[in-house]
């Protein structure tokens, strides 16, 4: 019976893991490649706006997502180290993983505390090329992100 419920709080955070990633990983792809291209036919006004708006609760999002992520990461972890009397040897592919993924937790710090506050700063001054300039910023940095996060996915399941 233990053992059982072992392998559902095991299953649970896998899942909770997962499904914290494609949220933050599929939010980049749609944010990259979907919305900012089709943003781009509004003008400096409404375009900096909107993207503004779209990021502060993608961000929010992400965030929360983040703290899913380390807390089910960590007890999978726990929970495996456990299972196996302490003597747990973490796999490359894991480690590979949780190192690129503090990576990307800070470039996600960096976007969220200081890019998206210049952004903020220049819809609030209603300074368009500014704002233009810190989407700028942010745009090179989800695609970075995107990047690290792709070849984590494709890393631990080909590991």
């Amino acid at each position: 019976m233990a053992a059982q419920c072992a392998a559902m709080l095991y299953n649970a955070l896998k899942l909770t893991h997962v499904l914290s990633i494609i949220v933050w990983i599929g939010g980049m792809v749609f944010a990259h490649f979907f919305l900012r291209p089709a943003v781009q036919m509004l003008e400096p006004p409404q375009r900096v706006a909107l993207m503004h708006g779209v990021l502060q609760r993608f961000l929010g999002a992400v965030a929360i997502a983040i703290v899913a992520v380390l807390t089910s990461g960590l007890g999978m972890i726990g929970a495996v180290s456990i299972g196996a009397g302490g003597a747990f040897s973490m796999p490359l592919d894991w480690t590979i993983m949780a190192a690129l993924g503090i990576v990307m937790m800070g470039i996600f710090a960096y976007i969220y505390f200081a890019l998206l506050s210049r952004l903020e700063q220049a819809v609030a001054a209603s300074d368009w090329p500014a704002g233009g300039l810190a989407l700028a910023s942010i745009r090179t940095w989800v695609g970075v992100n995107l990047l690290i996060g792709v070849v984590i996915v494709v890393l631990t399941l080909l590991m």
